[in-house]
């Protein structure tokens, strides 16, 4: 019996822990999500133009910090805070939002990465392919991603509902956790393929980078021109800019996938494991603005920059 309690206390004691991680994730990505946005879209206010990379990155910083935010509330923050259970209501809506923003967020860093892997094609190349409607073809792209996640998860809410009991009347946690029944084969294959297409088509974009980007290496030892020297440095920074960026989004995305994998199979750590996704699925839109604000390109533009 004693030993019993100990592993209660134990679990507790450790989802605490992941909560505190998650909410220190939440506030410090937001912030930094937040800044990212601000240094991008603020040189609207001096009269200069949003660059085709701000666009994007500007979409995915707004898409980061809803993801991030709707992970911590409304069932995370409770644990601090005690509240009345969700209403099946704000179940459909909490759960819809969060996976549109997850969905938004992978489908923008997809744009981003092909994007930059147009931009950095030899000679003329991307100027044929975009032909100067780059700012159009990417504020479209960006609107899409928003409809897309919309439709793709528009059957979510028919299947949430409001908290069920599964245990007894004693387990407090359990009441604060949304239902989710009812999907189908079908309905997983979709998302599963959802999932694959953004991920096949940044494996391809940034696989093709590395080949570009040897290639430019060897180039650069036959340039000496200054001008052409400074904006191979900076195409080249940027595209290991967006390599790390989507390393570190499929690194997170494959332990989720093993975590997934675990908290079907183990039915005993459910609760403990759904803390743990929680945490790998905000680590990406934490980490993220760092990227980009850090290693992004310097704008004189930008306030922040001025400041």
């Amino acid at each position: 019996m004693s030993m019993l309690s100990q592993n209660k206390t134990l679990k507790s004691i450790e989802e605490v822990a992941l909560h505190v991680i998650l909410l220190c994730q939440v506030g410090v990505g937001t912030v930094a999500n937040f800044l990212l946005f601000i240094h991008n879209f603020s040189v609207i206010l001096t009269n200069c133009q949003l660059t085709p990379i701000q666009v994007i990155v500007t979409n995915l910083a707004v898409a980061s910090a809803f993801n991030l935010l709707l992970l911590a509330f409304p069932n995370n923050v409770t644990l601090f805070v005690p509240r009345k259970a969700p209403s099946d209501l704000s179940c459909k809506l909490w759960y819809f939002i969060c996976l549109v923003a997850r969905s938004t967020n992978l489908s923008s860093t997809c744009v981003l990465s092909t994007y930059q892997f147009v931009m950095l094609l030899p000679g003329n190349w991307s100027r044929v392919i975009l032909k100067g409607r780059a700012p159009k073809i990417v504020n479209y792209s960006c609107y899409g991603c928003w409809i897309f996640s919309v439709l793709n998860n528009a059957y979510i809410p028919v299947k949430v509902s409001g908290p069920q009991k599964t245990q007894n009347d004693t387990d407090f946690k359990d009441k604060w956790v949304c239902s989710t029944s009812g999907f189908s084969v079908g309905m997983s294959f979709l998302r599963f393929a959802h999932d694959a297409l953004f991920i096949s088509i940044m494996i391809w974009t940034n696989v093709s980078m590395v080949i570009l980007l040897n290639r430019h290496h060897h180039r650069l030892q036959h340039i000496h021109s200054s001008n052409q020297d400074h904006r191979a440095y900076a195409d080249t920074r940027a595209a290991h800019t967006i390599l790390m960026l989507v390393v570190t989004f499929l690194s997170f995305y494959l332990l989720d996938c093993i975590c997934t994998f675990f908290h079907i199979s183990f039915v005993d750590s459910r609760l403990l494991l759904r803390r743990i996704k929680e945490v790998l699925t905000a680590s990406f839109p934490t980490i993220s603005p760092f990227l980009l604000i850090f290693r992004g390109p310097k704008n004189p533009c930008s306030l922040l920059s001025r400041s």
